[in-house]
């Protein structure tokens, strides 16, 4: 619940964030649809230092590490208080990124190393509660600061939930850590983050046409180059910052596929959805809120039944037609209009929210199936730094299908029918995800689940027998 609390901390500071990216415009002077750069460079700075985390909770310890993450991400937040233009918050959020880049993946490393497999789907459901009450509270607690106070509070309200995690981490952390047996690599590190830096920022300046297209291909194609040295160097480094042979653990592969084609689109919602609401809708930040938090609520309904479903069906059949309704759901996004009832928004929301969630939930368990205790820092950072990416890349894709609706309509700003195109692109990108799962051994994750087991071994994969 501690580690989950770091979540809720983050959660609802992305969620809030999402909410006021209209009215911080308007206080920078600069458009709307500008304000992509404030969460794609959060989420970009997460994905360089990720790698690091997984060695740094190994050489000083995971408590260490832990606390230091929360306070570095609520200095960070301050920081983002203070800003008065759109350059200074991206370089807050930088900060805030490279507390955020340690806070969660070391949290989850010590879920991981103190919890057996057999009860490891139930405790990430449980992780997650807390996580996902930040996505429920943030669009109407966001809504609410920007219409009846001021966008800043958005970002002060971290201090105070950072300053009792600081505590319960300094309480109740156990101090885990692994003999570090080679050197830090650093080089790994710095040619890793240039190739992740380079893709995702090229990616953003143009999907939004913020530099000419000769620019966007220099930098994309420093980003590729970057990433083949590190290529290069991973096949001599004795342990590297980003270990490529996890890719030979199936499980563990396929879940980086499949997952990254889903994180696009659950990249894309908190980008699109308020800005449609308050842009096409015409509704306030606060009116939004109200709205587009549905999606959170059901993620919290899943959360009681993804154990039982798991158990039931077992993780291939759940990733590959939960994967297909989850889509669904997200295309019905597109359809969205005024003249919709409330309610049916509502309920579209909160299913593509619950299929969502169980999604995630599966992928974020079934990728340590075959996984080692000795490689679990390797792999959770490995596994978090493409979350990331991918995250940040639903922005820039949805930002850029965006954009270039809005040229071909020939919009001053985005319409309801921009934002449909937008919809349905990712939603095109998350249905590719359902074929990689079904490259899933059909008894992947049994031992997790307690799928296909008789009566005994289904009691002591549910910790209910010795």
């Amino acid at each position: 619940m501690i580690v989950g609390s770091a979540l809720f901390m983050e959660q609802l500071d992305a969620s809030v964030l999402s909410t006021a990216l209209p009215a911080m415009g308007r206080s920078f002077h600069v458009p709307a649809l500008a304000m992509s750069v404030a969460l794609t460079s959060y989420l970009l700075s997460l994905a360089v230092f990720i790698p690091a985390s997984g060695r740094l909770a190994d050489r000083f310890g995971a408590r260490i590490v832990f606390r230091a993450a929360i306070g570095l991400f609520t200095v960070g937040s301050i920081l983002c208080g203070q800003a008065d233009s759109l350059l200074f918050i991206v370089g807050a959020r930088i900060l805030q990124g490279i507390g955020g880049a340690m806070m969660v993946p070391v949290g989850r490393l010590v879920l991981l190393r103190t919890t057996e497999k057999s009860q490891l789907v139930s405790a990430m459901s449980w992780l997650l509660i807390p996580a996902l009450i930040g996505p429920i509270a943030g669009p109407p607690v966001g809504g609410f600061f920007v219409t009846y106070l001021n966008w800043r509070w958005i970002f002060y309200i971290n201090v105070p939930i950072g300053a009792l995690g600081m505590l319960l981490a300094t309480l109740y952390i156990p101090d885990v850590r692994e003999d570090m047996r080679s050197r830090f690599d650093l080089l790994g590190l710095l040619l890793s983050g240039t190739t992740l830096a380079c893709l995702t920022f090229g990616l953003e300046m143009g999907s939004r046409g913020v530099t000419s297209p000769a620019t966007t291909l220099a930098i994309v194609g420093v980003g590729l180059a970057s990433g083949w040295a590190y290529l290069r160097h991973a096949r001599h480094y004795p342990e590297p910052i980003l270990d490529l042979t996890l890719m030979r653990y199936t499980t563990f592969r396929l879940s980086v596929f499949g997952g990254s084609l889903t994180r696009v689109t659950v990249g894309a919602m908190p980008f699109l959805l308020p800005m449609m609401m308050q842009l096409g809708f015409g509704m306030s930040a606060a009116q939004s809120g109200l709205i587009t938090f549905t999606g959170a609520v059901g993620a919290m309904a899943m959360k009681v039944t993804a154990t039982p479903l798991l158990r039931r069906f077992g993780f291939r059949a759940t990733l590959i037609w939960n994967g297909v309704l989850s889509t669904a759901s997200l295309a019905c996004c597109a359809a969205f209009r005024p003249g919709w009832p409330l309610a049916a928004i509502y309920v579209v929301l909160l299913v593509g929210g619950f299929f969502t969630s169980l999604m995630f939930t599966a992928y974020n368990t079934i990728a340590y199936d075959e996984i080692p205790r000795a490689r679990m820092s390797a792999a959770t950072s490995f596994y978090a730094t493409f979350q990331q990416l991918m995250l940040s890349l639903g922005i820039a894709i949805s930002a850029a299908a965006l954009e270039a609706s809005r040229h071909i309509t020939g919009h001053a700003t985005p319409g309801l029918i921009d934002f449909s195109a937008a919809f349905l692109v990712v939603a095109l990108i998350s249905f590719c995800a359902s074929p990689v799962c079904a490259l899933l051994p059909r008894d992947a994750g049994d031992q997790m689940s307690g799928h296909r087991t008789g009566p005994l071994q289904a009691s002591k994969a549910r910790g209910f027998a010795p």
